[in-house]
């Protein structure tokens, strides 16, 4: 095949990309595995397009210091004081914990001390990219074990930034004391030089290039680059010069701007990085890794979550929040893969190491995204596993809700979820007179309803125990805002085996749910979507025939 010049060779590549992405798309997979696939494709072991040392390289540099200029961008003081003392010690143990057996899990497998110290630290993390892409598809970026999830990410992030700077101060080649003595004072003068201009030149200087987008992007990327090429010549690597630069602006007023608008460059960019790693793979050590690679895998998807869950139920988590955060946790991260690329640049890895590393993405992402996708199916399967290192005593966020349990009268209505949905629903009945008790898992919106007058207290719906605990006798409705069909089955199952008599109302998310709930009990079904539909219709065209009814029936005529 003839060989092809590099407009051509970045055209092809770009193609083969396009076509694993769709394929990923249609398997419901992260790009981040089409992208490697790619690279195997048109690496030395496919097509040959891409060689090691290709000039594409430049561009997957590129890509992974934009990556790591927008995590520093996110670390904004505020952020970082609302994640919590306790998420920060448990990610931090977390990491410790895993990063050590991983390290005996590979020693045991046969590695090197050295391979061994990257692959147990490469374990540790977990892909913030996939994680954040799969819960805000499913809407649970801003659930409690969402936030959680989304805390210990940056937690990580920033141990993996600190690992960089160690890492860079051994160079292989013989100069490693004197490297790492100097590492406080390269340090040192590089927080001097960014000091200087966040305190005399990056204020002005953003608000100014802040009326045109543009501009501002494009200095953001240039100040970033520059900083990264800096930091190089210190002796640190580029990803942490982008890091700082990151970090700097992080405190701006812009910085969710800047973010948002490189986000598709860098995520362009990261492309090369990702095929660049997959054509590093050479079948020639499939012999040797494979087996090393299934037992990591099975360490990363199996123990890596058991050992997140014992730690946050050792924080006094629920049983339901320490699950659904540490199955999001099961895979490696792009960052472990910048970890295993460095230490081939400097000589700590080898090719082999580094072609296991990317397989164990590989896998590890592959299967954790259908765990996310189906994370509370799974959770309830996993979840007896997970109780068994819960510890006695109330949980984190019982504590938090006893402190403002509510004392009020019997209700009429029952509302479990108090979203954004059902805590509009409740302030509508509480303006009819009516008696409102609202249940919510989540111990934020609990103490934002309650300041909004609306009586709640914290519960996880699922758990049949909660609702025993619920004044049912003189209830007249109990209505389930959450709209997951598998547990409003449950729910009308456990109240009616509790005798409840009263009527029960579910939401559906989509038209063929509304039979199954029909069919189990459920005396009303709501349809957020079409119910607002339809009432906005009525709104505009100035004929609205619901005023007065806080929820309706849904019309069999559109069944």
């Amino acid at each position: 095949m003839p060989e092809l010049d590099l407009f051509s060779e970045t055209a092809a590549v770009l193609v083969v990309a396009v076509l694993f992405s769709v394929l990923a798309a249609f398997l419901r997979q992260p790009l981040i595995a089409a992208y490697i696939f790619t690279g195997v494709l048109v690496g030395p072991a496919g097509f040959g397009w891409v060689a090691g040392e290709d000039p594409l390289d430049l561009l997957a540099q590129m890509g992974i210091a934009l990556l790591l200029f927008v995590v520093g961008l996110k670390l904004d003081p505020r952020l970082m004081r609302a994640m919590g003392k306790v998420v920060l010690l448990v990610t931090v143990l977390q990491v410790l914990v895993v990063a050590l057996l991983g390290t005996l899990l590979a020693r045991w497998l046969g590695m090197e001390m050295t391979t061994a110290l990257y692959v147990g630290l490469g374990l540790s993390f977990s892909s913030t990219v996939v994680i954040v892409k799969l819960l805000s598809d499913a809407n649970e970026i801003n659930s409690l074990h969402g936030r959680i999830a989304l805390g210990m990410l940056i937690v990580q992030d920033l141990v993996v930034v600190v690992a960089m700077v160690l890492l860079t101060a051994f160079d292989g080649d013989g100069g490693s004391l004197v490297s790492l003595l100097m590492l406080p004072l390269k340090g040192l003068l590089l927080a001097l030089l960014v000091g200087l201009v966040m305190r005399y030149a990056v204020p002005t200087l953003v608000r100014h290039l802040a009326h045109s987008q543009e501009l501002l992007m494009l200095a953001a990327t240039a100040w970033a680059v520059s900083l990264a090429s800096i930091s190089h010549v210190l002796g640190f690597s580029h990803e942490v010069g982008a890091f700082v630069a990151g970090v700097s602006l992080a405190s701006s007023p812009f910085h969710d701007a800047i973010g948002a608008r490189l986000t598709a460059l860098r995520d362009f960019l990261l492309l090369f990085f990702f095929v660049d790693l997959g054509a590093h793979i050479n079948p020639a050590y499939l012999g040797e890794i494979w087996l090393p690679t299934l037992v990591l895998s099975a360490f990363a998807l199996l123990l890596k979550p058991l050992l997140t869950g014992a730690l946050l139920l050792r924080a006094r988590y629920s049983v339901r929040t320490a699950t659904l955060t540490s199955l999001t946790l099961g895979q490696i991260s792009e960052f472990s893969l910048i970890l295993a690329a460095m230490g081939l640049s400097v000589g700590h890895l080898d090719e082999a190491a580094v072609s296991m590393m990317t397989l164990v993405a590989l896998v590890t992402i592959t299967i954790s995204s259908y765990v996310i996708r189906f994370l509370k199916p799974v959770s309830q399967t996993v979840g007896p596993l997970f109780a068994r290192f819960q510890p006695d005593g109330p949980t984190r966020e019982m504590d938090e809700d006893n402190d403002r349990d509510p004392k009020s009268g019997p209700p009429s209505l029952i509302l479990l979820g108090l979203g954004r949905f059902g805590g509009r629903m409740a302030l509508g009945f509480m303006r009819q007179d009516k008696a409102v008790l609202g249940v919510d898992f989540d111990p934020e919106i609990v103490h934002h309803s309650r300041l909004l007058g609306i009586p709640a207290r914290f519960g996880d719906v699922a758990d049949k125990d909660l609702l025993r605990t619920l004044p049912l006798v003189q209830t007249e409705w109990v209505i389930c805002c959450i709209p997951d069909t598998l547990l409003n089955l449950q729910l009308v199952q456990h109240l009616r085996s509790f005798g409840y008599g009263g009527k029960v109302a579910a939401f559906a998310r989509h038209r063929d749910d509304q039979t199954d709930l029909t069919n189990a009990g459920v005396d009303l079904v709501l349809q957020p979507f079409d119910d607002a539909a339809d009432q906005a219709v009525d709104l505009v065209t100035g004929h609205d025939m619901r005023p007065d009814l806080p929820i309706t029936e849904s019309d069999p005529a559109k069944q």
